[in-house]
């Protein structure tokens, strides 16, 4: 599933054409920068875990103006012939900077830089917002959830909740690169590789009529890797008969994998079903639960010593307190300078800038925003250079290598940033001294330019 098949170049507001027909006109086409950054965290989160750069990168290779979009275009009887005929070969031939997919990042730090012809730049705000801000919350949901499994798999349930079939493929992707052992999406899996998991449905067992039948077939047409759904009717009486069933099953080479739960107390529910599987010589036998579950109640299960082993997690991956995040995609530099905004609340930092984290040891200790040019001598540099001139400067990283990234850089952070309900005092992110100096200097010339009686 390519970028371009499914997100095609009218995935775009339409003031980006707008405004790009009077940049055409006036021949306002110059380089321009502009920068991806997040204003505020969502409830509870304490970082965002990065995510949707190889979305974003797929995208501008191929977003192309076809037939069909410049017919439309022409129908709305807005945009001039010339405009068209421009827009019909333009390619994005700009220079991409973004911090990996898997690092830990922050408000107000820029996660995408684009550097481009002014139209190119400002035509894929819609798409980059869409895919960085959706992906990197898919990432931080999955790394919290994974931080609350405390080692155990759980896997992403989510298709079936999420708004569409792009968002469904690229939530199981990101929830990869934040720690899920899986997903139950085929098409997800058949597009990066994930591992599949998945049982029953009640709707199985109903249509069997008689619960025997239903593990029976079930557990033979899948022997030693089926997973029993327990609980149609009374998940105790559904561990009692599959414990009954097990010796026959063991026979026949046919023992299930584990068994879910996917209602109920989850708590109390998997200590019967445990003792139950247990007394039937059935250790071996896994408990997978799932129903409405976050980290909250997973932590809280894990906190009690309920003996589940693994975990499926759907709505709360792709909804709840962290299903937004409040990103913005805002010029920073053009062919006569630094920009910058003063909106209240939307106010956005002037200058092409990279980030810079500085540890303290084996943790990080604080962020530091600087200006493009500047070298933050004690600092990691976060930005990368990923596309040059319209082409990537390296061939895709593995999901793997950016899964590893997260666990890697989530370890990294203090204990109080990461905790499920963060800490005081947040972590921070600095200003260099150069980059405050331009804010408050053209913040003063704003301030002038109005004030001034013409």
């Amino acid at each position: 599933m390519q970028a371009a098949d499914r997100i095609p170049a009218t995935f775009t507001d339409l003031y980006e054409l707008t405004m790009a027909a009077v940049y055409w006109a006036r021949q306002m086409n110059d380089p321009a920068t502009f920068e991806l950054a997040v204003r505020g965290l969502p409830p509870s989160r304490g970082y965002l875990v990065m995510c949707g750069v190889e979305s974003t990168l797929e995208f501008l290779e191929q977003v192309r103006f076809d037939e069909p979009a410049l017919a439309y275009l022409a129908s709305l009887d807005l945009f001039e012939e010339p405009f068209l005929a421009m827009l019909e070969t333009l390619r994005f031939t700009g220079d991409v900077w973004a911090i990996p997919e898997g690092e830990v990042a922050f408000a107000g730090e820029p996660l995408v830089r684009v550097t481009a012809p002014l139209i190119e730049a400002q035509l894929v705000e819609t798409f980059l917002l869409n895919a960085v801000s959706y992906e990197t919350m898919i990432a931080t949901n999955a790394a919290r959830i994974s931080q609350a499994c405390a080692g155990r798999e759980w896997v992403d349930f989510s298709a079936r909740r999420n708004h569409g079939i792009d968002a469904s493929v690229r939530a199981a992707r990101a929830a990869r690169i934040g720690g899920a052992a899986g997903t139950s999406l085929v098409l997800a899996g058949q597009e990066f590789g994930l591992g599949l998991s998945g049982t029953m449905a009640h709707s199985f067992v109903m249509r069997f009529g008689d619960e025997r039948d239903a593990f029976l077939s079930f557990a033979r047409a899948f022997p030693g890797r089926a997973v029993i759904l327990l609980d149609t009717y009374d998940t105790d009486d559904a561990a009692s008969l599959l414990a009954e069933l097990a010796e026959q099953l063991r026979a026949e080479g046919a023992l299930p994998r584990g068994v879910r739960l996917d209602s109920g107390d989850l708590d109390s529910l998997s200590r019967s079903v445990r003792a139950t599987l247990d007394r039937a010589g059935l250790g071996d036998l896994q408990i997978v639960a799932s129903g409405d579950l976050d980290e909250y109640r997973i932590e809280q299960l894990g906190a009690a010593g309920a003996p589940v082993d693994g975990f499926g997690v759907g709505t709360h991956l792709v909804a709840g307190p962290g299903s937004q995040l409040d990103a913005a995609y805002k010029l920073v530099e053009d062919a006569t300078g630094p920009k910058l905004k003063l909106s209240p609340g939307k106010a956005s930092l002037p200058g092409r800038k990279q980030v810079y984290r500085i540890s303290d040891g084996d943790h990080c200790a604080y962020d530091v925003l600087a200006l493009h040019d500047e070298v933050v001598a004690e600092g990691r540099p976060l930005l990368d250079h990923v596309m040059a001139n319209g082409t990537r400067t390296s061939a895709p990283e593995t999901l793997e290598a950016a899964a590893k990234r997260r666990e890697i850089a989530v370890g990294g952070l203090p204990s109080r940033t990461v905790a499920l309900e963060p800490l005081p005092p947040p972590y921070e992110v600095r200003l260099t001294p150069a980059l405050r100096t331009l804010r408050d200097r053209l913040r003063a010339s704003h301030t002038r330019a109005v004030g001034t009686t013409p």
